[in-house]
């Protein structure tokens, strides 16, 4: 029994990494949409940042695989989970940063 788990996540851990890293994404993706919309007219209603928050989302999956979590068995939960945590931080991040006028 031990042997069958040896080199896998436990459940809580697994759950820690997705989440860790998808907020992580998130908070990066704010500040390269800062960044790359710092040139627009209205950074708000650039698709650039959306783009930027797109990225991020989809490179996640192979940074996980990379870490070691199986991302094989994600279901569709799963990913809205990825996606929606991702999602929050980036627009949370992101309001700040153009509310308060700052480019990183």
């Amino acid at each position: 029994m031990a042997t069958d788990t040896a080199g896998r996540f436990s459940p809580h851990l697994r759950g820690l990494t997705v989440t860790s890293l998808a907020a992580i994404m998130g908070i990066v993706a704010a500040g390269v949409s800062s960044v790359v919309t710092a040139e627009a007219t209205n950074p708000a209603t650039s698709e650039l940042g959306l783009l930027v928050l797109a990225g991020a989302v989809i490179v996640q999956f192979p940074v996980l695989r990379l870490v070691g979590i199986d991302v094989e068995d994600f279901g569709a939960k799963d990913y809205l989970y990825v996606a929606f945590m991702t999602f929050a931080l980036w627009f949370v991040c992101w309001a700040i940063l153009l509310s308060t006028g700052t480019t990183l």
